[in-house]
């Protein structure tokens, strides 16, 4: 019984390990998105398993001494391997599936110097069009334009410090055309989101426009809404 308690134990801390693997995998380019995403789907399947299995045992055969203290963390490392990919589904459940977000749905700011970048991307850098927009709409109805009563220069300054605050990597900035264009790359994965900021004067106010887009995947599971929404609260 030992030695499968044992067993259970290791499990338990190797689905934890398998899930922090499958990111940092897709991110050296040894796993494709897809056998990543498997992957972590399995350690999620496997993190179910250790968690049910290992507080049986530790409940009716009341380990002790080390055993009971490396029980306890697998059931802790496994119910963490579990959540994380369970509450990524959760919210892939309750947003829409879309990948390019913005406060202007009419007339989207428009990517210039990071469009190269994006060449071999799954996702075109051509906005999708009104279906999108749509979603969106639904989704998120507190996405709108920044509007403020301060002038274009000191609107455009605060815009690129906010840039550079988030961790962005900016591509370009423009003073004169009011655009500023940046990538930002998810820790895990590895992943990079786009974004392009617009700055003009409309009727004596300034008005700043900020989109964000994913290179790859159908859904952003609401990732470059919060991008926008931490963006906008720094303004």
């Amino acid at each position: 019984m030992k030695t499968i308690h044992n067993l259970l134990i290791a499990l338990g801390f190797l689905s934890l390990i398998l899930l922090a693997v499958s990111g940092l995998l897709y991110q050296a380019e040894i796993l494709t998105l897809g056998a990543s995403f498997t992957l972590l789907r399995w350690s999620a399947y496997l993190a179910a398993g250790m968690v049910v299995l290992n507080l049986i045992l530790y409940i009716f055969k009341r380990p002790k001494g080390a055993r009971a203290g490396l029980s306890a963390l697998s059931i802790i490392a496994a119910a963490i391997a579990f959540y994380l990919p369970y509450s990524f589904y959760q919210t892939a459940q309750s947003v829409p599936p879309i990948h390019d977000i913005s406060t202007d749905l009419i007339n989207p700011p428009k990517f210039d110097a990071i469009a190269p970048l994006r060449a071999d991307a799954s996702n075109p850098v051509e906005y999708p069009g009104e279906e999108t927009a749509e979603q969106q709409r639904e989704a998120y109805p507190d996405l709108e334009t920044y509007i403020t009563d301060e002038d274009v220069d000191a609107v455009f300054a605060k815009a690129l410090q906010a840039a550079n605050d988030m961790g962005w990597e900016v591509v370009a900035s423009n003073a004169e055309e009011g655009r500023i264009e940046a990538t930002d790359t998810t820790t895990w994965f590895g992943f990079k989101d786009d974004v392009v900021i617009r700055i003009q004067q409309v009727e004596g106010q300034t008005h700043l426009d900020i989109r964000s887009k994913s290179r790859v995947g159908r859904s952003d599971v609401g990732k470059n809404a919060e991008r926008i929404r931490e963006y906008l609260a720094k303004l």
